[in-house]
This record gives C-alpha cells, sequence and structure tokens, in this order.
C-alpha cells in the first residue's frame, strides 16, 4: 500500500491545504494529514481543535486519516513505516525551505522519508494561515480562503460570532 503524510499546522486548515489533501489522497492509497505541536509557536486553535476541524474538513475523503505529532517528523514516519512526505509550493521563497527540510529529512532518516512537492494551484497561491487570522481579525471575509464551518470558528474566536 502507497502512504504518506501530510504534516504542518493547519492554523487555520485553508482552501490551498485541502487542495493539496484531496490531490495527494488521489495519489496514494492512504494519506494521513497530521497536525504539528509545535511547541515553539503560539496557535490560534489548540491541536485538538486542528484535529477536529481536519476530520471535518476531509469527511468526504475516505483514505485520509487525521493525526497529530510532536517531535522529528522523521520519527513519526518512521513510527507509522511512511516514507513519503507531502509538501506544498505556493511560490519559490516556499521552495527554499522546503527544500532545505526536505534535504533534512532524507540525511537524518538515511534515505527512508523522501519528501513530493505539489505546487499549489494559481487560485490558492496567495493563501497562507497567517494571512486568514489577520483578515477575520480585522472582520474581513475569509470567505473564498476557508471552508464556512472554519470561518464562523475563525470569528468566533476572535470574538466576532
Amino acid at each position: 500500500m502507497k502512504a504518506a503524510i501530510y504534516p504542518g499546522s493547519f492554523d487555520p486548515v485553508t482552501f490551498g491545504h485541502l487542495d493539496i489533501i484531496k490531490r495527494a489522497a488521489s495519489i496514494f492509497d492512504e494519506l494521513t494529514v497530521s497536525v504539528l505541536n509545535n511547541t515553539q509557536k503560539t496557535p490560534l486553535f489548540s491541536v485538538e481543535e486542528r484535529v477536529k476541524i481536519l476530520e471535518e474538513a476531509t469527511k468526504d475523503l475516505p483514505n485520509v486519516k487525521i493525526d497529530s505529532f510532536s517531535g522529528l517528523l522523521i520519527d513519526y514516519a518512521k513510527s507509522k513505516d511512511v516514507h513519503v512526505a507531502i509538501r506544498g509550493l505556493r511560490a519559490i521563497t516556499d521552495f527554499e525551505y522546503e527544500l532545505q527540510t526536505a534535504q533534512t529529512n532524507s540525511m537524518l532518516s538515511k534515505g527512508e522519508l523522501d519528501t513530493m512537492f505539489l505546487t499549489t494551484r494559481l487560485e490558492y497561491a496567495y493563501l497562507s494561515s497567517s494571512s486568514v487570522k489577520e483578515i477575520a481579525q480585522f472582520h474581513g471575509d475569509v470567505s473564498q480562503c476557508v471552508p464556512d464551518f472554519v470561518a464562523r470558528l475563525l470569528y468566533e474566536k476572535f470574538g466576532q460570532a
């Protein structure tokens, strides 16, 4: 069985993330979308909330599982016996960081973890979770960026229910 992991913060999940998830799910038999518990950041949504949001957003994709992890991706992938990580690329600036991360993961895993890059569709190239949070915080319209239920959750977080 071909399996892959799509790791990320997903704070919140955007249409860009969902596009990558759907496309990766069509390539692999099983895709695990895994929320990183990054202790260096203060996310808007807790890990548990992000897992629930992703479960709802991907409920129609039978070969997609949602999970969470902390620590190194290579250790998590090894524990799942998965050898491919999925990463999305929006722009050339993403590529430098993602390439370095992929090469580091390959080196640390002794070649056991490969990274597959999927370029974001043009209609989502501008999207980032950070910009979506900023738009929502200032009462902007995020309906073109995230599913409706995610927009409602964002507005609630910013006291705009």
